[in-house]
């Protein structure tokens, strides 16, 4: 049978991906709604090739061009925060691609859950803010969290058929980004265009600046603690270059098995899309005579300051986790507009999570408000 996909955040680099898969696969996937924030002419493209009975476009004020480019079509079209977070409700949905970038993916994933659908996760921040809700939620309601991450994926690869066996640590790999192996004096002079040069995977530039300061790492570190229920002390980080060694699963009897591939995002969004079942993949294939080395070192997390702020965040938890996360999106934001410079991210970052108030056990109403307030802190403090 084919399965109804919703992707959330279709026009950014894991929503164009996802969208290749199904290229390959028609028979298999059929994305019923396609949603983007405000580019809206790669929507309208989307649209018309691939059908969606709905497409919603984030900024109200794109809706009449999708709304006229798609009128000959049969296809509903939606605009705003409130149709993007309420999309996901739709009966006819079977899984929910969720690829939007940050804080904004949290409420579409609570919807989703308490709709009964199963999701594709690309969106690490809504397990970062909200992970105990997120899965007391998914706990209640019985649905299936599938990790695109390709570290996570990798984890939870690794852990099919491990269901009875425990987990002793869990070892994610880092490419290092662009600035491994430098030191904070280098850092200093940085620009935006090096910081964007990753050398290893094409992703969107928030992404992207977050790799190269390792707060992604920090991210998918508290993500993992609550997608495989772990101990701070279980997970480690190990920067690997080569991006070819996923991440790793360390057994209480010594054992390691580790996924393997190609840097190549579509592969974990098509396992997540078809899981439990692997379906044939047009990917390149690994070939291990063209890496004759593997090498893996540890991440210094004096040069890379967010790295240790993100697991000082998971081991403290309540709403610390969402102030970091907010005062990190508003950072990179500014960086990525001229404002401030590389290494005052995580300066920001660090005062921010001192000097904003503290609950050790949030509900989602203190989220918003953890989260609003510590950006309106941010833009005060350091953006007047």
């Amino acid at each position: 049978m084919i399965k109804n996909i919703a992707i959330l955040g279709s026009t950014g680099s894991i929503g164009r991906q996802a969208l290749e898969v199904v290229r390959q696969h028609p028979k298999r996937f059929y994305p019923i709604v396609l949603t983007a924030h405000n580019n809206y002419e790669k929507l309208i493209e989307q649209a018309l090739e691939f059908k969606p009975k709905f497409v919603v476009i984030g900024c109200k004020g794109s809706y009449k061009l999708v709304k006229d480019a798609l009128s000959s079509r049969d296809i509903l079209v939606y605009a705003g925060k409130d149709d993007l977070n309420t999309i996901v409700t739709i009966p006819e949905i079977d899984m929910v691609l969720i690829a939007l970038v940050g804080y904004a993916g949290l409420k579409p994933v609570i919807n989703s859950i308490k709709a009964g659908k199963d999701i594709a996760l690309a969106n690490k921040e809504s397990l970062v803010v909200a992970g105990e809700l997120v899965n007391k939620l998914q706990k209640k309601h019985g649905v299936k969290i599938i990790p695109v991450d390709s570290e996570h994926s990798a984890i939870f690869q690794c852990l099919v058929g491990e269901s009875f066996n425990k987990i002793e640590k869990i070892y994610l790999t880092a490419s290092g980004g662009p600035f491994f192996g430098t030191t904070k004096k280098y850092l200093e002079t940085v620009t935006k265009e090096e910081a964007l040069r990753h050398p290893n995977w094409a992703m969107g530039p928030k992404i992207t600046i977050d790799s190269a300061t390792l707060m992604n790492k920090g991210l998918e570190v508290i993500e993992a603690k609550w997608l495989f229920n772990l101990q701070p002390d279980q997970i480690d980080v190990v920067v690997h270059p080569q991006s070819v060694v996923h991440s790793i699963v360390q057994f209480i009897d010594g054992s390691m098995k580790a996924q393997m591939g190609l840097p190549d995002m579509k592969l974990p969004i098509q396992y997540a899309l078809a899981y439990p079942e692997r379906i044939a993949s047009k990917f390149p294939r690994f070939n291990f005579l063209d890496y004759p080395e593997l090498t893996f070192a540890q991440p210094d997390r004096n040069i890379f300051r967010n790295l240790a702020l993100a697991f000082e965040a998971m081991n403290k938890g309540g709403n610390l986790p969402c102030i970091m996360n907010a005062a990190n999106e508003v950072a990179v934001d500014e960086f990525l507009k001229g404002k401030i410079k590389f290494l005052q991210i995580p300066e920001i970052i660090e005062q921010t999570m001192t000097s904003v108030g503290f609950i050790a056990d949030p509900d989602y109403n203190d989220l918003v408000a953890s989260n609003t307030s510590t950006k309106a802190y941010v833009k005060k403090m350091f953006f007047k």
